[in-house]
């Protein structure tokens, strides 16, 4: 297995795409849609003395535009087939009109908890201008579902859904080989911040929303499970020792919650207003990643009985309990 390493425009930073040499030759992920990734992708396969033309299998681990922003163009010149989770098929579908309404919905979800208006507008434009980064989407030939298995180079990787970091998060485990390929489901250098999105499937109202931090926790509970001694990552180095990554990941998601419910010592807030209070210099474009992680803690809280909710006018607002 090889890392293609590709720029991307992103704080994250470069973004991995992994290479499986032997029948079919694979490839995991793509990096966003940018001239500077597709050179990219191109001189990394021409210095493994392969083209984009010679993929015979793409698989895709999620829905960030980081990891399949590039699929529709791989996939038309290439022909090959595109396997992804279930929960992926008609994002990929039309990504561009999935990505608008996403950004409907995040304008709804940052209006419910106190977003003000220019800040709220400032961070859509950003979004809007991102959209293009999505690509023009593909057509899932596999798609596949909790326990399948694909055959993909040289190894048998066992299909996973692992929400949190995004809805669609899926990891692939050879468990013969204790290899996982992870996506940005775990990160070595930094936390996989569990965003809220638009869910894949059922009610669409931002004030009915799962807990992506509580989908996450599960799911590292599960890869915490599993007897690995690599997991190949999304973005930086490759991961050993997983179980004590998530332990440490997990205790930080915690001590969040804790600072949250120090913050509501004064009185109650919106998680707007928690989010500036946590991070008060934050700039527009991590707007909704900041409102991610409050939102993540008071779902800890109140599940724990720490907090509580109720509408304000047309404003959420927690109070500590």
């Amino acid at each position: 297995m090889e890392p293609i390493v590709l720029p991307t425009p992103f704080p994250v930073g470069p973004v991995n795409c992994w290479l499986l040499r032997g029948d079919p030759l694979t490839l995991v992920d793509t990096g966003p849609d940018t001239p500077q990734a597709l050179a990219a992708l191109e001189a990394g396969l021409g210095g493994l003395g392969l083209r984009i033309e010679d993929v015979e299998l793409l698989v895709l681990s999620h829905q960030h535009s980081d990891h399949v922003g590039l699929a529709g163009t791989i996939a038309r010149r290439s022909g090959c087939t595109v396997a992804a989770h279930r929960l992926l098929v008609s994002y990929l579908a039309d990504v561009q009109a999935a990505m608008a309404a996403e950004e409907d919905w995040e304008d709804r979800l940052l209006r419910l908890h106190g977003t003000p208006p220019d800040r709220r507008e400032a961070f859509l434009a950003v979004m809007r201008e991102r959209r293009r980064y999505g690509g023009e989407g593909a057509v899932v030939d596999r798609v596949l579902g909790d326990g399948d298995v694909v055959e993909a180079g040289s190894l048998r990787l066992r299909v996973s859904l692992r929400p949190g970091h995004s809805p669609t998060d899926t990891v692939f485990v050879d468990g013969a080989a204790g290899i996982a390929i992870v996506g940005d489901h775990l990160i070595a250098h930094i936390s996989s911040n569990p965003l809220v999105h638009r869910p894949p499937t059922g009610p669409d109202d931002p004030a009915a929303r799962p807990s992506p931090l509580a989908f996450y926790l599960e799911s590292l509970a599960r890869t915490a499970e599993e007897s690995l001694s690599v997991l190949h990552t999304g973005h930086g180095a490759v991961i050993t020792g997983h179980r004590a990554l998530i332990a440490e990941r997990v205790r930080l998601h915690h001590k969040r919650a804790d600072q949250v419910h120090e913050a509501l010592a004064t009185g109650p807030r919106s998680a707007s207003e928690l989010s500036t209070v946590l991070w008060p210099d934050v700039p527009v474009n991590q707007t909704f990643l900041t409102l991610s992680e409050v939102l993540g803690a008071l779902d800890l809280l109140e599940g724990s009985g720490r907090a509580a909710s109720a509408l304000r006018g047309e404003t959420l607002v927690y109070e500590r309990r």
